[in-house]
């Protein structure tokens, strides 16, 4: 049981950590993505601006994946945004690899048209690797509220195993205790008989006629 513990331990410091090193990729990629949209056309158009919040909901997914591993909560609300931002991630990413040429034009870059390519694809690459890290966050995320699960499960064990073992003791002690009084009382009795038959004697003559 305590090698299985340790093990247990061992394995959600491991996740943790990883899970911690893919937060923080996350977060450098999110913010890495800024760059080329901002580079293409300032201010961004209508693509524009819905690929920096893409790259807004990565990064709300970074602070939150950290939140979430310093405190045990919000798993829920951050597997709901993990999901919300890896689709917003996949949107982007086919709008841009797979209509190149009218992504181009929606963005309405007044850079030369090869830098303008060049900056597209350096972004779908930025969100094609956004994905996959966000993809593994949101395993780890999973893997990792197992492991609370499996030791919050442990601790309820080992709260009721303690509690049963102290119901037993506490009602030995009780037995014993009785049995004590019992035979306090028992020896007291004997005492007082004891008394009376000194006392008074054990018989009582009667006169003959």
């Amino acid at each position: 049981m305590a090698s299985f513990k340790r093990r247990n331990s061992s394995s959600c410091s491991f996740l943790n950590l990883l899970l911690s090193f893919l937060n923080l990729i996350l977060f450098i990629l999110a913010a890495a993505a800024i760059a080329p949209i901002i580079a293409l056309r300032n201010p961004p158009t209508s693509l524009g601006w819905a690929l920096l919040m893409v790259s807004l909901i990565s990064l709300i997914c970074s602070f939150v994946g950290f939140y979430s591993q310093l405190t045990h909560f919000c798993y829920v609300f951050h597997i709901s945004l993990l999901l919300a931002s890896s689709a917003s991630q996949l949107l982007g990413i086919l709008a841009l690899f797979t209509k190149e040429r009218s992504s181009l034009a929606m963005f309405k870059s007044p850079r030369d048209p090869r830098e303008a390519k060049l900056l597209v694809r350096l972004e779908c690459g930025v969100l094609m690797a956004m994905l996959v890290t966000q993809l593994g966050v949101l395993l780890l995320s999973c893997a990792v509220h197992n492991c609370w699960i499996r030791e919050y499960e442990g601790l309820e064990a080992e709260h009721e195993a303690a509690s049963e073992k102290r119901r037993r003791r506490m009602a030995r002690v009780q037995e014993e205790s009785m049995a004590n009084a019992a035979k306090i009382a028992e020896m007291k009795a004997m005492e007082l008989d004891e008394k009376m038959k000194n006392k008074y004697g054990s018989k009582i003559d009667f006169p003959e006629p």
